[in-house]
């Protein structure tokens, strides 16, 4: 299992948000969505059938259907932040 690095969900956090494509309050860039509350304090990432949920003070939680899900949002947010860091760094 990987280590939680609240600062890298974040940063992908932040990029989708920035760069996705707006669907009923839901941003949406490749196979992530990202959407926040009302007061910007809780953030949430989503992939499949799994959400995590990023609370103020570093906190989280996941919820998910499937074991295998969680291992590929893991890796889904590995290469993501790699892909974002490059892409941000060539401009």
């Amino acid at each position: 299992m990987s280590t939680i690095n609240t600062s890298q969900y974040l940063y992908v956090f932040n990029h989708v948000i920035t760069n996705g494509i707006n669907r009923e309050g839901r941003l949406y860039l490749g196979k992530l969505t990202a959407w926040y509350d009302f007061d910007g304090y809780t953030c949430y990432l989503g992939y499949k059938d799994l959400t995590m949920t990023l609370y103020f003070h570093n906190r989280f939680s996941f919820d998910y259907q499937e074991e295998t899900t969680l291992k590929e949002f893991y890796l889904l947010i590995e290469k993501s932040e790699k892909e974002f860091t490059t892409n941000h760094d060539r401009t």
